[in-house]
């Protein structure tokens, strides 16, 4: 009797699946786009931007410095630098008093609860011949801003004290156009 030989086959190998150029496309852009929306959010609901146009607040803030602000900040103090909008525009401003403290502006300058503030830019705080009136005691929920540029700069001097909901955050970060 004959034997038949029969060769045996190599045992065969489980086929891999590899995902395809397609897929591995796909992927990346679900990937860019949940980067893209998570982004998004955050400059939407936590931090804003905008671009400074004006000397208001030379020499820390030039014209044409970005700026980015926290808008979940809900306390300020002195020298903190806030955004606000005014006229429909954002602008920069510092704190000098908070609520309780009382301003007043006299000849010889800017005073907080009766001590005299010097500027770091030695720059004079005058008064505006139709602003408000001073002393002035800061309310609740207010806070009273100055430019740093004083004498190009419309601030608590002319308009008065700001209410907290009225900020828009507070400045965390500044870019220097020159440095991009």
């Amino acid at each position: 009797m004959d034997k038949e030989v029969h060769e045996q086959e190599p045992p065969k190998e489980k086929k891999t699946l590899q995902p395809s150029l397609l897929q591995d496309i796909l992927a990346l852009l679900i990937k860019i786009f949940a980067i893209l929306t998570v982004l998004s959010l955050i400059f939407i609901f936590i931090f804003g931007v905008f671009t400074s146009n004006d000397l208001t607040m030379q020499p820390a803030v030039q014209a044409s410095d970005i700026v980015i602000y926290y808008r979940l900040a809900n306390e300020y103090k002195e020298s903190d630098l806030v955004v606000l909008e005014y006229e429909d525009k954002p602008h920069i401003r510092r704190i000098v008093a908070v609520a309780g403290d009382t301003v007043d502006i006299t000849e010889e300058g800017l005073f907080i609860n009766d001590h005299l503030v010097i500027d770091q830019n030695n720059q004079e705080t005058l008064l505006y011949t139709d602003g408000v009136e001073f002393p002035l005691t800061v309310p609740e929920d207010h806070v009273f801003v100055l430019g740093d540029n004083r004498m190009e700069t419309i601030d608590s001097r002319m308009y008065g004290t700001v209410a907290i909901e009225d900020v828009r955050g507070k400045v965390s970060t500044l870019i220097r156009h020159r440095d991009l």
